[in-house]
């Protein structure tokens, strides 16, 4: 007997997917370019479009989960939390000029990518002020000092790790912000 996917579902479903595919993108990114260095090179070497020969790979799965996390934002979490849908839908669209304006465009491929990175410090900024938890400080903390690492004293040299770090650090919350935002489709089904 195939089992009907509720509402509630296919949301956490597409919730999910917006963090998993560009994860897994960027991965298989950067397993087939045969030069990605975590450690010397930043995330979006993998989607420069002259000189990456995983561009495609790099850039698809970042507009495909900046598309899925806009999607989310506003069919999800809008019904609930509306100021973190706004901050979920520039996270999304940020990261979706990310691999629109790859490194082939120098300074704006800069600015985008900022944008995007204080998106996520956003989010946690905003999920505290919402459900005012003090929770995510240790993860922004984390992610300020990774990037303060790096800028100042080029530790790693490249910004792969400190732009992980970020990724990883807003994750939690994100997903948390989803599940909280389906808890009532959960209880009128149970």
């Amino acid at each position: 007997m195939m089992h009907k996917l509720s509402r509630c579902n296919v949301w956490l479903m597409l919730s999910l997917a917006a963090i998993a595919i560009p994860l897994l993108f960027i991965a298989l990114a950067a397993l087939l370019s045969g030069w990605f260095n975590i450690y010397n090179n930043a995330l979006s070497d993998l989607g420069h479009a002259v000189r990456s020969n995983v561009a495609l790979i790099f850039n698809l799965g970042l507009s495909l989960g900046g598309l899925l996390l806009v999607i989310t934002s506003i069919g999800c979490i809008f019904r609930r939390y509306r100021v973190l849908s706004y901050v979920g839908v520039l996270v999304g669209y940020s990261l979706t000029l990310v691999a629109v304006f790859d490194e082939v465009y120098g300074r704006l491929h800069f600015i985008v990518s900022v944008a995007f990175f204080l998106s996520l410090a956003i989010m946690l900024i905003t999920y505290m002020a919402v459900f005012k938890k003090v929770t995510p400080i240790p993860s922004l903390v984390v992610s300020v000092l990774a990037w303060y690492a790096h800028l100042t004293y080029r530790i790693p040299r490249g910004a792969a790790i400190p732009e992980l770090i970020s990724i990883f650090a807003t994750m939690p919350f994100y997903i948390d912000v989803v599940l909280r935002s389906l808890k009532p489709c959960d209880e009128q089904q149970g």
